[in-house]
């Protein structure tokens, strides 16, 4: 279960997610899993040009950025828990982004990931593919994974019980272009490692975030909330790369925002609002580039976004157009499932683009006048932690623990990004004798211990206690720092909310400045969310009291903060004091080789209608179109998933006529966000396949074709076989619009 943003249960899979445990396995979706300053108010400074190149370098850099799209059909994608949401075709390709940075002794990697959330089993095979190609260079302490956490990417990655439940499993398909993308990403950077310089900028991103949860937000000391102007963190901090010569080779971004534009009953892969701006400034640094392809790597990271939202315009009921209940958000006609928060487009995929565009004008701007050059050492720190039993000293007299995980009632309730089937709601601080019965019935009842340790959140999966056919929820989890001169990175292994964070960006910056070298005075802490380890969800204690679904999801208690700030701050201090070397590395995680299981079956034979082939066009596109339309056409399709690995293959081709030499050029691919792939499942397992092409104002006046690109499989004998296919449509004209016949 996770967050229906991240989300909630329908009543039949309630009772088959329980009966899965009594039982053995059951295929159905639970629910999904679903920084700045201690102020808001630094001002943009002035434009001012970047400085001319140093006589010596600062650091070495280097940037890689590659394909790590899995099937686009069949597979649950990951976020919303929508048990219909399966992939069905391509919005926007995913990508892996990585920057490498060595100051000439200590090296360390940033790696963003367009995916919903860094998985425990996705870094394990990570690190164990580099420990493979480069030995002990890239290692734990030194290379972080952070997820941009879009809601559309495939599922399936997860060594969890309770995850491979709502993903059908540990999907192998889907696990093996993440690694394959990542690692190829950091070897990218790895094999363009040279001289450069580092510039960093923050900035203000307005209209483009809003808290989901303030009444949460609102149960924090009121002189806290008073430090600041927003009740979200809405400054972006920049860094920009250049090689000697001042040229930009990279931009790594963060600022906090949920990835969830692109709505749950969204069906095409799709990187949402941060990939799109990465895609927005990587086209504006290498316009003749297609997407995918620029020299130049940039990266929209996620931060402390646990309550944070793109759907600015906020929740209301969709039956009524009413407002939801303010400490509930529900609605009288309709539960929590009525009260939908939504974006400033007219549809989802405008809201991602108005998001998206706000993200990266700002992130354009701040590249451009950064001055203020990154300078000093390179460090990272690491430790694995016990999550489940962390002792905190809140002062001499008094010490609080963390607990065995848990999940809470409001937890099924999801949020207003996407609200979950059932009678739960946000705020529930009571159980409900109907669910705790069938818990109780089929799963037994959460000890008095884990009960008494969580409260007050009413218990509604005792995951910590729940060992069949492995551990539900992690253990063992990862706290990490990296640092380029006077920059650190937290990487924070869950979605963190506005307030929590800032206390542990104060909590870390503190302990760096006490260091006696004097390097980190001025240290600029950021939150890398999503990052190395997927735990939910991190509320202040305050925030938890109230149970909204954020403090339902956090699933080690009360006291999962205090923790946080202990062990983050054991690694800034070790870092400010050099002493990194005598961190204890803490224990392992588990590698589970056994009892994964994988409920989604295998793709079918495909059929075709008779008197067809796979990539015959069913239907054709017109003879001309004006900039601004949309261009459809639609093929007999194989299953996507024949295809295999598609990481850098196209399903889709969107060529131009070159009159002078009598060629045709490529234009746009399925990664390109003018583009969408639909693919449509009928019957007799007979699929096809829709290429949309949306035409853009610059579209050049000229002659154009569409192509589809695919697999289809069929039976020789006894043997499958897989056979490559392409169709391609009629030509057809793009004309300026004031082009009349």
């Amino acid at each position: 279960m996770a967050a229906r943003k991240c989300c909630a249960l329908s009543s039949l899979e309630v009772v088959l997610t329980v009966l899965f445990v009594a039982m053995t396995a059951v295929s159905v979706t639970l629910i999904s899993m679903t920084a700045m300053r201690a102020t808001n108010t630094c001002p943009t400074p002035p434009p001012s040009p970047t400085p001319p190149p140093g006589p010596e370098p600062s650091f070495l850099i280097g940037v890689g950025r590659a394909d790590c799209t899995g099937p686009p059909a069949e597979l649950p994608l990951m976020g919303y828990a929508n048990p219909q949401q399966t992939a069905a075709g391509i919005h926007t390709r995913l990508f892996s982004r990585a920057f490498i940075v060595d100051d000439g002794r200590r090296r360390v990697v940033f790696v963003s990931v367009d995916v919903g959330m860094i998985s425990q089993r996705l870094r394990l095979e990570v690190l164990k593919a580099l420990q493979a190609k480069y030995g002990d260079r890239y290692r734990q302490d030194n290379v972080l994974l952070s997820g941009t956490h879009t809601h559309s990417g495939p599922a399936g990655y997860f060594q969890y019980t309770l995850f491979m439940i709502t993903s059908k499993g540990y999907l192998k398909s889907s696990i093996q272009p993440l690694v394959k993308g990542i690692v190829k990403s950091i070897e990218r950077a790895h094999d363009s490692v040279r001289p450069g310089r580092i510039f960093k900028n923050r900035g203000r991103v307005d209209a483009s975030s809003v808290n989901r949860s303030p009444h949460s937000y609102r149960n924090n000391p009121r002189d806290e909330q008073n430090r600041y102007d927003d009740n979200v963190d809405k400054d972006m901090v920049l860094l920009k790369f250049t090689d000697m010569d001042g040229d930009g080779i990279g931009m790594l971004s963060w600022f906090a925002v949920h990835a969830v534009s692109m709505k749950m009953n969204n069906r095409l892969v799709s990187a949402d609002n941060m990939g799109l701006a990465a895609y927005l400034m990587e086209e504006h640094k290498n316009p003749a580039a297609l997407p995918g392809q620029a020299a130049f790597v940039a990266a929209f990271s996620s931060s402390n976004l646990g309550d944070v939202s793109p759907n600015v315009r906020g929740p209301h009921c969709v039956n009524s157009g009413l407002a939801c209940d303010y400490l509930n958000s529900s609605c009288p006609d309709g539960g929590t499932k009525a009260c939908q928060a939504f974006g400033p487009g007219g549809d989802m995929f405008d809201s991602t683009r108005i998001i998206a565009h706000n993200i990266f004008t700002k992130a354009r701007e701040l590249y451009t006048n950064a001055a203020e050059e990154v300078t000093g050492s390179v460090h990272s720190a690491h430790q694995w932690v016990n999550m489940t039993d962390v002792t905190v000293d809140i002062n001499d007299t008094h010490a609080v623990s963390t607990c065995k995980p848990a999940l809470g009632h409001s937890f099924a309730a999801g949020t207003t990004d996407g609200g979950g089937d059932l009678n739960f709601t946000q705020g529930a601080v009571e159980g409900d004798p109907f669910w705790d019965g069938i818990r109780d019935a089929l799963l037994g009842e959460p000890s008095n211990q884990t009960q008494e340790c969580h409260r007050p959140k009413p218990i509604l999966f005792s995951t910590g206690e729940m060992k069949f056919p492995l551990p539900w929820h992690p253990e063992i989890i990862d706290v990490q720092i990296v640092t380029v001169g006077s920059v650190a990175v937290v990487a924070v292994p869950g979605e963190i909310t506005t307030m929590a964070g800032r206390r542990l960006r104060e909590a870390v910056q503190q302990e760096l400045r006490s260091g006696s070298s004097g390097a980190f005075v001025y240290a600029d802490v950021v939150i890398a969310g999503l990052s190395n380890v997927y735990t939910h969800y991190i509320t202040t204690y305050e925030e938890y009291q109230v149970q909204r679904y954020e403090g339902a999801s956090t699933i080690y208690g009360p006291h999962t903060l205090s923790a946080y700030v202990l062990k983050f701050g054991q690694l800034a201090h070790a870092i400010a004091q050099d002493q990194v070397g005598s961190l204890p590395t803490g224990p392992p995680p588990p590698f589970f080789q056994k009892n994964l299981f994988n409920l989604l079956p295998a793709a079918a034979i495909d059929g075709k209608p008779d008197n067809s082939s796979f990539g015959d066009v069913l239907q054709q596109v017109l003879p001309v179109y004006r900039q601004g339309d949309v261009v459809s056409v639609t093929f007999v399709a194989g299953n996507p998933r024949h295809s295999g690995d598609v990481r850098d293959q196209s399903f889709v081709a969107v060529e131009m006529h070159n009159n002078a030499s009598d060629s045709w050029t490529l234009v746009h691919t399925d990664a390109s966000w003018e583009t969408r792939f639909h693919w449509l499942k009928g019957s007799a397992q007979q699929s096809n396949a829709t290429v949309e092409w949306h035409i853009p104002p610059n579209a050049a006046a000229a002659s154009y074709r569409i192509k589809h690109f695919g697999h289809y499989k069929s039976m020789k004998g006894l043997r499958p076989v897989i056979t490559p296919y392409h169709g391609t449509s009629d030509v057809f004209r793009v004309v300026h619009t004031f082009y009349s016949e």
